[in-house]
């Protein structure tokens, strides 16, 4: 009897251990969010190391083809065009700066889009241009999910726009074992940033860190079973190993 309780005993403890209480994992809970607080404006700031494309427009099309220049390839062997010619575009140098065709040196890191298209309009209209129309884009925006979801990685965003849960589900949703507190790291003032959001809560909505900006990494940490769960499964070999040389000792020495 005792060895019966003892494993009806240790079913039980199974059970409840395996057991997730819901408010552990359901997604937006408990929290109602004030929509006063909400900030759907999503701001994009330059940063260096972006690649950006810069397409200026107006009424007189020979006035803006020197700002238009386009990107092309040739073949070394015939010097014939390698593929079709490509917007040029414009990386962002550690001080902020890019060289803009007959402009030259223009800082544009720290601006925001609204800002760096009216500098651009400033230094054009109207010595160059009259009325130029200016829209500027980000080549290279990206986003980073690591941790604890089913299909870690970069994602390029073509649009600007992703919100930290649009990240997570391009990463195929948080595994089970995904703790609901995710972090966002961010560069900020040359230092990074750590943000920390609990998707268990509709507070979420009203972080800085909701929409994600170019280069953010947004980390899941795995909870302490899953961690634990890693940890034993890393060392069951070793442990089996020694286990298996204990046992040949005793055997030996109890001849």
């Amino acid at each position: 009897m005792p060895k019966v309780i003892k494993i009806l005993l240790a079913i039980f403890m199974l059970t409840i251990t395996s057991c997730v209480s819901k408010k552990k994992i359901v997604y937006f809970q408990n929290h109602e969010e004030n929509q006063s607080l909400i900030n759907n404006k999503y701001k994009i700031t330059f940063k260096p190391s972006d690649l950006i494309q810069i397409n200026i427009s107006a009424l007189d099309l020979e006035a803006v083809k020197p700002f238009n220049l386009a990107a092309v390839t040739y073949t070394t062997t015939t010097n014939n065009l390698a593929a079709p010619p490509q917007q040029q575009s414009y990386i962002i140098d550690q001080e902020g700066f890019i060289e803009f065709p007959v402009l030259g040196k223009i800082k544009i890191g720290g601006l925001t889009r609204t800002e760096a298209i009216n500098l651009l309009k400033e230094k054009l209209s109207p010595d160059y241009i009259k009325n130029p129309t200016i829209n500027i884009k980000i080549s290279n925006f990206s986003v980073t999910v690591l941790g604890d979801v089913k299909k870690p990685g970069k994602f390029i965003i073509p649009n600007e726009r992703v919100s930290v849960l649009e990240a997570v589900g391009l990463a195929g949703d948080l595994n089970i074992s995904g703790i609901r507190n995710i972090e966002v790291k961010r560069e900020e003032n040359n230092k990074i940033t750590t943000y920390k959001l609990d998707l268990r809560s509709n507070n979420i909505f009203t972080s800085p860190a909701y929409y994600l900006q170019q280069n953010d990494i947004v980390y899941v940490k795995p909870n302490k079973a899953a961690s634990q769960s890693a940890s034993y499964n890393q060392n069951t070999g070793l442990f089996i190993s020694i286990g298996s040389v204990i046992i040949s000792l005793i055997s030996i020495l109890t001849r």
